[in-house]
């Protein structure tokens, strides 16, 4: 493992979607769920769900560039989200769900720019990206439950309607960044 761990911080809709997702990739530390963006101290799940603190629900991703490039976290990112709608993930509607990359450096804005200028070139969804490209601010960890929810919710239906379809998503189209595979 090398010692020069970096953050990845995204928002592609519910947290526990894009949470089950990156847990399950070579080279990733830590995935936690939580809110960025906002302008409210300390928001609590409800306070975001209001849709009134300006948060986004996102995960910040510790991870290892030597093991997994942030380029191929965010090719995982556009992927496995629809990031051609505003404010809306699935079922999921408001601003807390918009499709956001929240750069922890120069070096991240860049390739979130050229990633998107590549994919609107390609035309892929038929309608254009909405993706915001924003600088990490606070991030607030979300409540214990939220953690790891779909590790501990496997079997309720949002987790086998939303959750489960993106990782036999993830298992088919990216084998070579799986763990355990």
């Amino acid at each position: 493992m090398s010692k020069d761990l970096e953050f990845a911080t995204l928002a592609g809709g519910c947290f526990w979607c894009i949470e089950a997702v990156y847990e399950n990739l070579i080279g990733i530390i830590q995935v936690l769920s939580g809110y960025t963006g906002g302008n409210t101290n300390n928001p609590t799940y409800n306070d975001v769900c209001t849709g009134q603190t300006g948060h986004a629900e996102v995960v910040r991703i510790k991870f290892d560039p030597a093991i997994v490039t942030y380029s191929e976290l965010l090719h995982v990112f556009f992927n496995l989200h629809d990031p051609t709608t505003l404010n809306r993930q699935g079922p999921d509607i408001g601003t807390q769900y918009r499709s956001a990359i929240f750069y922890h450096s120069e070096v991240q804005q860049l390739a979130a720019q050229d990633t998107i200028k590549d994919l609107t070139a390609t035309n892929i969804w038929g309608n254009p990206i909405v993706t915001t490209i924003e600088p990490a601010s606070i991030f607030y960890i979300a409540e214990e439950y939220h953690q790891k929810y779909y590790q501990n919710n496997t079997n309720l239906p949002y987790c086998q309607i939303l959750i489960s379809p993106k990782l036999s998503k993830l298992r088919s189209q990216f084998t070579s960044l799986l763990r355990n595979v």
